[in-house]
């Protein structure tokens, strides 16, 4: 099995790190990621400068770039043989509900998606996580249960995994992504010219959280599992629409 690693913490992120250690164990693995952090950069690519690849060493790549840009590159360049599947993390905080709009590490498992490649996303459900190890090892084995079990449409999962040792995992679950409270107000601040500098404000807590979601199943110890399109389409809202439209002069 060929495997493209990436994420959107940089290449040298402890998560990335660990979970290629795992992967090795499985497969060929191939690692192509950012030369640093690159998280909220949702699936963007750089179209106004070159990019440049410098390798770390055999199979390690890292791009001065986004995360779409790094998968991007190594599939439709970089490499020789297109890998079985791309897999994108380990994240260092959660990337539930509307994260996943924002969140690079899904937009790099998407691309994968997206060149009809199964994708998997993998996340901690909090930030300055300890137990990267959970996450590499349940990942290493959803892997292989994908290798043996192919399903018959290719697979974007969005992967969170509890901050939590591995045997205090309570089992996985399938969810849907839930839904947050808006964010917070920017934080206002001034620099030494007296110009005022705007910081992004957290992001704010969940507001669906309930039973089903992702934050319900991480939050009660259970890993959760949402499957995720590109499909940006409100299907249930297309003949409402051409009703609307109906009336248009």
């Amino acid at each position: 099995m060929n495997i493209l690693l990436s994420n959107d913490d940089g290449y040298d992120a402890p998560g990335l790190k660990t979970l290629a250690t795992y992967l090795k164990k499985i497969a060929n693995v191939t690692i192509v990621a950012p030369d640093r952090n690159r998280s909220g950069a949702s699936n963007s690519l750089t179209l106004d400068r070159p990019l440049t690849i410098n390798q770390v060493e055999k199979n390690y790549y890292y791009v001065n770039g986004t995360p779409t840009d790094c998968v991007h590159l190594a599939l439709t360049g970089l490499l020789d043989t297109i890998p079985d599947m791309v897999i994108s993390g380990i994240n260092n905080g959660a990337n539930m509900g509307d994260d996943t709009i924002y969140s690079g590490t899904v937009a790099a498992a998407m691309e994968g998606y997206l060149l009809d490649i199964p994708s998997f996303a993998i996340s901690m459900s909090q930030h300055d996580a300890i137990y990267f190890e959970t996450a590499a090892s349940i990942t290493t084995d959803l892997i292989l249960h994908y290798q043996k079990n192919k399903s018959k449409n290719t697979m974007l999962l969005n992967i969170n995994v509890p901050d939590i040792p591995l045997k205090e995992i309570k089992g996985i679950q399938i969810t849907r992504l839930g839904k947050r409270h808006k964010a917070e107000p920017v934080t206002k601040t001034k620099d030494s010219d007296g110009k005022t500098l705007y910081w992004v404000g957290a992001a704010g807590l969940p507001n669906d959280g309930g039973e089903g979601t992702d934050f319900y199943s991480v939050s009660h110890g259970f890993v959760s599992i949402s499957p995720i399109h590109a499909d940006l389409t409100k299907h249930a809202q297309m003949n409402e629409l051409q009703i609307w439209m109906d009336n248009f002069k």
